[in-house]
């Protein structure tokens, strides 16, 4: 799939509607962590210096079609300000009068951000006349919020249809980071897959499993796939429920001819807490709790990713939120941190754990690239056509 950029398109002078994720912790009144805000500049900044008028459209929270003031765009309006170093306008309304008299009034190189598009039903039902009142507001429609792709919603998948379309900076970035990782990749590809539950990711893994040529589980997940085979997991977390998918999972593995690794020694405990006493085994005892892989364990993984070329990861090895049970999920990470900047591997990870556990050991800026769009990031190595990406193919 192909799609149009920034670059491809004519912003002089025109009401340019640009689709963005700023979804921030706001405490207070105040944006706690401006991440989100600091991603979309580039693209924002393209735009006014092409001479067009930017006009940012968001949602925030789930207000479920109806204006909630708890959950007004207004309080991120300073913080964008900061970041921009620019003043920025603000509509109390996304659509109608207000929306069309401040994006009227603005100029060249000027910055609006209009209210939350979630504060109409018509958004998150994909209404054609609600995307119609958005679309006569601009020109030109630029989606930069990859995290929201995954939702046919009025601003992320209708507007693309009604107006000249193309990718922001970010959405761009991302796409072809995720091409590169799945889509047309270098081989070996290998897939860390970890966190507590395999209920959550069944459809992922069984994608994986005809997409790489290594599956490493790790986390919850590897309780439920060892209790499958017959091993014991003591008093872990393990879903001994979904035997059967570990069982298809794995044959779907074997005759796809991907390796899957399981943790081949345990470090486990008798308390989920911090310092807690814990020994490395082989086997989990009755009374205790698998928290995290053993050192065999990491090195294998270490191994594994010596030989690869590609990486894919979602989801922490162990208890990557209390020491020492955090050691085999920073190791790791760190030895792909290492080859990704010799220029032997290409990282892709992804998912708020993920981001979490990469940051907490500090290496999350010496992967390739590291995305923080959760849900669409986990569809889209699911396989799943991700509806705003789709609507922006320049095929349509």
């Amino acid at each position: 799939m192909s799609w149009k950029t920034l670059d491809d398109m004519d912003f002089a002078d025109k009401a340019v509607l640009i689709r963005v994720d700023i979804n921030v912790p706001v405490e207070n009144g105040q944006v706690t962590d401006d991440t989100r805000i600091r991603a979309i500049l580039p693209t924002i900044r393209h735009v006014t210096s092409a001479g067009g008028k930017a006009v940012l459209l968001a949602h925030f929270g789930r207000p479920k079609g109806k204006p909630v003031p708890e959950m007004s765009l207004a309080p991120v309006r300073p913080a964008l300000e900061a970041a921009l170093g620019e003043a920025v306008g603000f509509a109390g309304d996304c659509i109608g009068l207000p929306a069309k008299r401040a994006v009227a009034d603005l100029k060249a190189g000027q910055v609006l951000l209009l209210e939350n598009t979630r504060f109409h039903e018509g958004e998150e039902k994909n209404d054609p006349a609600f995307a119609a009142a958005l679309g006569a507001l601009g020109e030109v429609y630029v989606n930069d919020a990859f995290s929201a792709a995954h939702r046919a919603h009025a601003s992320t998948e209708g507007l693309a249809h009604l107006l000249p379309a193309c990718a922001g900076r970010q959405m761009e970035a991302e796409l072809r980071a995720l091409e590169a990782a799945l889509g047309h990749p270098d081989r070996p590809v290998v897939a860390v897959v970890g966190g507590a539950k395999i209920s959550t990711k069944l459809d992922l893994l069984n994608s994986l499993v005809e997409k790489v040529d290594d599956l490493i589980i790790g986390g919850g997940m590897a309780n439920t796939f060892m209790a499958a085979q017959g091993r014991a997991v003591g008093m872990s977390l393990c879903e001994h429920e979904l035997a059967d998918s570990v069982h298809a999972i794995m044959q779907r593995a074997q005759a796809a001819g991907c390796r899957v690794h399981l943790p081949s020694d345990l470090v486990v405990a008798r308390e989920f807490a911090a310092h807690a006493p814990h020994e490395v085994v082989a086997e989990c005892p009755p009374d205790a709790m698998i928290l995290d892989a053993g050192p065999d364990t990491v090195a294998a993984v270490r191994a594994v990713f010596d030989n690869a070329r590609t990486l894919i990861w979602n989801g922490p090895l162990g208890a990557f939120e209390i020491e020492p049970f955090d050691a085999a999920t920073n190791a790791a990470a760190s030895h792909a941190a290492a080859l990704t900047q010799a220029g032997t591997l290409r990282s892709v990870a992804g998912g708020g754990d993920t981001v979490a556990a990469l940051n907490r050991a500090g290496v999350a800026g010496d992967f390739s690239y590291l995305s923080t769009a959760g849900g669409a990031f986990l569809e889209w190595m699911e396989g799943r056509v991700l509806p705003g990406v789709a609507a922006l193919s320049a095929e349509r």
